[in-house]
């Protein structure tokens, strides 16, 4: 473990009960070790981008946590896993998507890891959910670059017993 940094996750669906598998995923991110889920955005309803499949449900949540980059990405990945997720082709539809957005103000180009995410400027589903929650991180120019993909509020989820 490391010093204690803040990070923002998306999370996203579209295969299965997509709203049940993100209230899970957020459960066990906030029982990662050295992790505590601090808030979660809205959940949206959107079209996928650059793929096929049913449409995602996604949201974002800001997390404390003692992880390395490294070893975050791998805790996720195993969640991913637990809820079926495989990978058979490039932005396969998918039972989990759990990506790591930023961590703190860290840069980094390894082969399994980039951050901030490479492309989360070109997409309404992370932007959106994200804005939310550190508007400062979104910059206006992405927001009007993803103005025309489809995305909407959905329902009124209430995350607070996966908050810790």
């Amino acid at each position: 473990m490391t010093v204690q940094t803040t990070a923002w996750i998306g999370l996203g669906a579209n295969l299965g009960e997509r709203a049940a598998a993100l209230r899970s995923a957020l459960t066990g991110i906030g029982a990662l070790p050295g992790t505590r889920v601090l808030r979660v955005s809205s959940l949206y309803r959107s079209a996928p981008v650059d793929a096929g499949g049913p449409d995602y449900l996604n949201a974002v949540a800001e997390v404390s946590t003692f992880l390395t980059p490294q070893a975050l990405l791998e805790a996720l990945q195993t969640l991913e896993q637990a809820a079926g997720r495989e990978r058979p082709y490039r932005n396969a539809p998918r039972t989990l998507d759990l990506d790591i957005l930023f961590y703190g103000d860290v840069r980094l180009e390894s082969a399994g890891l980039t951050l901030p995410h490479p492309r989360l400027h070109e997409r309404a589903f992370v932007l959106l959910p994200l804005a939310e929650l550190a508007p400062e991180r979104v910059a206006p120019e992405w927001l009007a670059g993803v103005a025309g993909q489809a995305i909407e509020r959905w329902g009124g989820v209430d995350w607070g017993n996966v908050l810790v």
